[in-house]
Order: structure tokens, then sequence, then C-alpha cells
């Protein structure tokens, strides 16, 4: 299992928007390097959902339910998507300024490459992210 955390405007789609939907296509990825991550992506692998823009917080679990398959928003070829589906939100948002401060998770590619919307991340920032959440799996 891998874990990764993907970015989104919460006015443009928003975790309640992704709980309300009960599962999306993970569409408009623009970026060579995020699309190879959403490539690497495989059902089961968990999600940390993170609103960017305002509010700069991960609020929710999410799972990997279907892997990359062609984007259908693209208007030219090459561009990927994946589906995902909520898991449960946050017990308690982790901030960006969290993230920051925090010896494991101020190693995240989040903070590195902040333009990236699908990053990677190692089992211990996953699991950190959590227990600063309060959240349980």
């Amino acid at each position: 299992m891998k874990y990764w955390l993907v970015k989104s405007e919460p006015e443009a789609y928003s975790w309640a928007m992704l709980v309300k939907d009960g599962q999306t296509a993970w569409t408009g990825v623009r970026n060579f390097t995020a699309r190879n991550n959403l490539r690497a992506m495989k059902p089961r692998d968990c999600v940390l959902f993170y609103h960017s823009g305002e509010g700069k917080e991960v609020v929710g679990l999410a799972k990997v339910v279907k892997t990359a398959y062609p984007d259908p928003t693209a208007k030219e070829g090459g561009w990927s998507c994946v589906d995902l589906a909520p898991v449960k939100p946050l017990a308690s948002p982790v901030s960006l300024q969290t993230i920051k401060a925090d010896k494991t998770l101020k190693e995240m590619v989040l903070v590195k490459q902040s333009r990236l919307s699908v990053v990677p991340l190692d089992e211990k920032q996953f699991n950190r992210t959590l227990e600063v959440a309060g959240t349980k799996i």
C-alpha cells in the first residue's frame, strides 16, 4: 500500500463535495510529475485530502478505488485521472502551519514542492498526520 496527498481548492471541489458524491474521478491534473503520481496509485491506497487556497489544511481521508485511466476532461491526450472515494473526515484538520512546524511532517513533498497537486507520502508522514489529527483508521 502507498500513501498520497491530493490538493483541491474547496471552492472548486471540497471534501464535503466528495462525501456528498461518494466517489469522484480526480481529473484536471496538468503537471507531469503529479500525473505520474496518479499513474502510480493503486486501489486501496490511502489518500489525504488537502484544502488548498483558503484554509490550507488536511481535512479528510480517502482511498483510491480505480487505477489511472485517460482523463476525460483533457483536450489533448496523455493526461490521467483516478477515482477516489471518501473514508472519513479527520477528527481535527491539520493546518499547513502545523505541518511545517512538525519534525516529521515538514519533510513532506507538500512543503518542498507546494505547487504539486498530487504528492506521495511515506508511511511515517501519513501516520503522523493521522496522529496529529486525532484520527484512527
